[in-house]
């Protein structure tokens, strides 16, 4: 009798076990594909709930349309913190027009290849980017390609300066325009300008003139060596000092017309794209008080540099207008490099 019982009783044990096991297979996709989306699911549920409670619904702004926000922030990859921080921002205006806005900026970042992260660092640092309409954005971003930027070069140059994609196109372009003709560089180095000094955009037109003539004429240094060392990325004013301390140190020398010099100057890159102390320490070898002193020195040299001149003679005019004039001259006739 009990051997009787337990024969039953395995019998029924395996048929179950199969039962089971074929059930489980039967379903199996299902199965895996709601278990994948049980953690979007919940942190949906989650945002929509505390939503609910912190906000009161307005005639402008339907739930469905603030669910079809939180449930599309949750796909591209957003935390629950970043989907709260972003909905707090789009729905603060309680317009639909502002949660659609939000959403194209941000749908266009992350297909442009940004993570979540970087996105909400991006965007934090430049608030004027939740403005641009998603079409605009990527007429922008199409203009960038057709100046150079490929890809990698384009996602690293809009992350180091977000206001890229907020400047007219017309304001990009003339900037490129200007570095092609009066820079004189070469189109593969106006896209290394715009891919490692992206801020040149912002840029006087004057000022930077100035500062390729000073590095060109004043120190000696071809194109390639200006968009190699990051010239483009550092202030006119922290040029001269730099150099004017290093050539008053008997450390930099002006090469002749046949760029030659005495000494080796050091490169552009090796004093220039460095962190003062390792500047003061490694290739002025001077102390950071001699520094400041020179650069009070120096500040003062510009500003009386900049102040107009008055003089009675016309004659002095004239002749300064013609020296000014060869001088332009004589930099226009400059060839590529």
């Amino acid at each position: 009798m009990a051997t009787r019982l337990c024969r039953k009783l395995v019998l029924i044990w395996t048929f179950r076990a199969a039962a089971y096991s074929h059930l489980d297979c039967g379903r199996s996709p299902v199965y895996h594909q709601l278990r994948d989306k049980q953690p979007k699911v919940f942190l949906f549920r989650n945002l929509c709930s505390r939503h609910e409670q912190n906000s009161e619904p307005t005639a402008g702004q339907r739930p469905a349309g603030r669910e079809e926000m939180l449930s599309s922030l949750v796909d591209m990859g957003f935390t629950q913190t970043q989907v709260e921080a972003l909905a707090r921002r789009a729905l603060s205006s309680r317009t639909e027009h502002a949660v659609t806005q939000h959403l194209s900026v941000l749908s266009a970042l992350v297909a442009l290849g940004f993570n979540p992260s970087s996105v909400m660092m991006m965007l934090d640092t430049c608030p004027d980017l939740y403005q641009v309409k998603g079409a605009l954005l990527q007429q922008r971003v199409d203009n960038l390609r057709k100046l150079g930027l490929v890809e990698g070069g384009l996602q690293r140059a809009v992350r180091r300066y977000p206001q890229l994609l907020t400047m007219p196109i017309k304001r990009v372009n003339g900037v490129s325009r200007f570095l092609r003709d009066r820079c004189h560089l070469t189109t593969q180095q106006v896209a290394g300008v715009l891919r490692d000094s992206p801020a040149v955009v912002l840029e006087d037109m004057d000022r930077l003139e100035y500062k390729f003539q000073y590095a060109y004429f004043r120190m000696g240094i071809g194109q390639a060596e200006m968009v190699k060392s990051g010239l483009f990325r550092v202030s006119l004013e922290e040029v001269r000092c730099r150099h004017g301390f290093l050539e008053r140190r008997g450390l930099y020398q002006t090469p002749d017309k046949k760029g030659q010099t005495r000494i080796v100057n050091p490169k552009l890159k090796d004093f220039l794209a460095i962190p003062e102390d390792a500047f003061l320490s490694k290739v002025a070898v001077a102390t950071g008080e001699e520094f400041e002193v020179f650069r009070k020195l120096m500040e003062r040299e510009i500003q009386e540099e900049e102040e107009p001149e008055f003089s009675n003679s016309d004659e002095e005019d004239e002749e300064d207008n013609e020296s000014e004039d060869r001088g332009s001259a004589g930099y226009r006739r400059r060839k590529r490099k």
